[in-house]
This record gives C-alpha cells, structure tokens and sequence, in this order.
C-alpha cells in the first residue's frame, strides 16, 4: 500500500502525523511529508484511519 497528498490541498494541521508519526512528518515550514515509499503492514490500520480522518481529503491510497 501507498499513500499520497496533494499538497494544494493539505492544510498541514498534523492530524495525520498524529495517528500515524512513523508514516507522516511535518517539517519546520509545515509541509507534510510521507516518509516511506511503501507503508509497512504493521501502520496499514493507522494510515487508513489517518486517510478517513484528513479534513481536506488531501490523503489518497493507492
């Protein structure tokens, strides 16, 4: 599984980073970054509840 963002959409308000801190990071600008290329099957729960929970829908798995 992967994840992806839109960063147009993405308004940086780390609920995502939240729910999964191994798979999401914010850096000192707020810019949200993935930091695996393939999520591990161990965050696959935590990444789709992270999806679910993106108020801006800015979170896609594919």
């Amino acid at each position: 599984m992967k994840v992806t963002v839109d960063l147009d959409q993405c308004e940086a308000n780390g609920i995502c980073v939240g729910i999964a801190p191994d798979v999401f990071d914010l850096d000192d600008e707020d810019v949200l970054h993935i930091t695996a290329a393939e999520v591990a099957a161990a965050d696959e729960d935590d990444v789709r509840t992270a999806v679910a929970q993106c108020p801006k829908a800015a979170l896609k798995l594919i």
